[in-house]
């Protein structure tokens, strides 16, 4: 099948900059494509489609290789909090998921989860409310603002229980930041980056970057923390019926907690984005 413009002339992670070793081949997958690719001794990351012997378009940005099939736009989104030199910033992990990466982003997206799932961390009874919050399309990317949540344990740092407060940034159809309370900081936030990588339309990499505020827990306590709550999100991600998202507005019904859910599918729907989402014989057709 083709993959419409919306999909293909993009950016997509392969690779936290700390897993890539000098001089070594790695293989992989994008978009349903086979790739390689090679950090060389300059610095620099060499690709190449392995089944057409094509090189691909390759960045080195947020701490993460970047790589497009298509005719990506040269400048990526803004991430400035990069940039501020008391940050610590590190990736946590890349976990394979047997689902749609839009489904992943979604799940990023849901607060409700919380008490349910990430139990004495995130979330506990009976704090199993989630409060409203505005939705909010600004410059073509989405954001949830004002999202608050109580949490017995909100990051690694944690000493107690806390009402985090959220903003969820979607920038791109795969990519979405997680901007949150900081327990060392309250006037700032720490960020979460879930930069996924669509393997195929059902299976997808899901690469995570800390920029983190935190200057007191070890490198190896905050990985852990995250992915702690990664795995746990994998029960539900690995249970998804179907694994691609489904676009259509009537095949689940949502609730007033889902706002950034509908918001997120109809933004995706406006893009015409086809890649990763689930069609009926008869809609795939058209």
């Amino acid at each position: 099948m083709s993959i419409e413009a919306a999909v293909l002339d993009e950016w997509y992670p392969v690779a936290v900059i700390e897993d890539v070793k000098p001089g070594v081949a790695y293989s992989t997958r994008l978009l349903g494509a086979p790739l390689e690719y090679l950090l060389d001794g300059t610095g620099a990351v060499r690709a190449t489609r392995t089944d057409t012997g094509k090189p691909c378009r390759v960045q080195q940005r947020f701490h993460t290789v970047w790589i497009s099939l298509g005719d990506p736009p040269a400048d990526m989104f803004a991430l400035p909090e990069f940039d501020e030199p008391d940050r610590r910033i590190l990736g946590a992990g890349s976990f394979a998921v047997h689902a749609s990466g839009l489904r992943v982003i979604e799940n990023f997206l849901d607060m409700a989860h919380f008490p349910y799932v990430h139990t004495g961390l995130l979330g506990e009874e009976p704090h199993t409310e989630v409060a409203p919050y505005r939705v909010e399309n600004e410059g073509g990317e989405l954001f949830a603002r004002d999202c608050r949540f109580y949490q017995p344990m909100s990051a690694a740092s944690a000493q107690t229980g806390i009402d985090a407060h959220y903003v969820y940034r979607v920038a791109r159809p795969f990519t979405a930041m997680l901007y949150k309370t900081s327990p060392q900081q309250s006037a700032r936030r720490d960020v979460i980056c879930l930069f996924v990588q669509p393997v195929d339309e059902s299976r997808c990499i899901a690469h995570t970057v800390l920029v983190y505020l935190d200057d007191t827990t070890s490198d190896s306590g905050l990985r852990l923390f995250q992915q702690t709550i990664f795995g746990q999100d994998l029960m539900i991600l690995s249970n998804h019926v179907p694994r691609t998202l489904p676009l259509d507005p009537a095949f689940e019904v949502p609730t007033r907690a889902d706002a950034m859910s509908v918001a997120y599918r109809r933004w995706l729907r406006e893009r015409s984005v086809a890649y990763g989402t689930f069609r009926t014989p008869s809609s795939a057709a058209h």
